[in-house]
């Protein structure tokens, strides 16, 4: 089963690193990873979409909390969450099917974001099985390139879940 991660952390060098080594020293697969800027200023957000069975997430929960640098964990799976992947899909497109290309997209509300002479780039947001349906919809007219951000998520307002770390102190510091 696949489950949600969510983990704030002091925005500092190496941290990344060290969230990636405690992985996979424990040899837990990570299906997707984003990182940014959080509300906080100095605490970046960490999204990760990783494989196996709770007592596999509950253990990553507890190793990540051991780190310094981490802020507050939340296995954003015990509620429910808002979810979104982004993708960029480079689509062979000559002129004469463009308009089929261009209908395809539009079903799922794709956006057309660059247009070359034999070829568009489209971008497309949604939760991971409308982003790979639209990965499928384009791939008879020829896929040239594909990036995608994995997953970002945060938990639905209103559902409190399970949260381990010192979030508070921080927030108190910006006031």
């Amino acid at each position: 089963m696949k489950y949600v991660i969510g983990v704030l952390s002091e925005d500092k060098p190496g941290v990344l690193s060290r969230i990636a080594a405690l992985i996979a020293r424990r040899g837990y697969n990570v299906e997707s990873l984003s990182v940014g800027h959080s509300h906080i200023e100095g605490i970046s957000r960490f999204t990760m979409v990783v494989e196996g069975d709770e007592r596999v997430v509950d253990q990553i929960v507890k190793q990540l909390d051991k780190l310094i640098e981490i802020v507050e964990v939340r296995n954003l799976s015990q509620a429910p969450y808002v979810e979104r992947w982004i993708m960029l899909i480079k689509v062979s497109a000559p002129l004469e099917i463009r308009p089929h290309v261009l209908q395809t997209a539009e079903a799922f509300r794709g956006k057309a974001v660059d247009v070359g002479g034999d070829a568009l780039v489209f971008e497309v947001t949604g939760d991971k099985g409308k982003v790979e349906a639209f990965l499928s919809a384009m791939r008879p007219f020829g896929i040239l390139e594909v990036a995608s951000s994995g997953a970002v998520a945060m938990q639905r307002v209103g559902f409190e879940g399970k949260v381990s770390g010192r979030c508070e102190e921080y927030e108190l510091k910006l006031a």
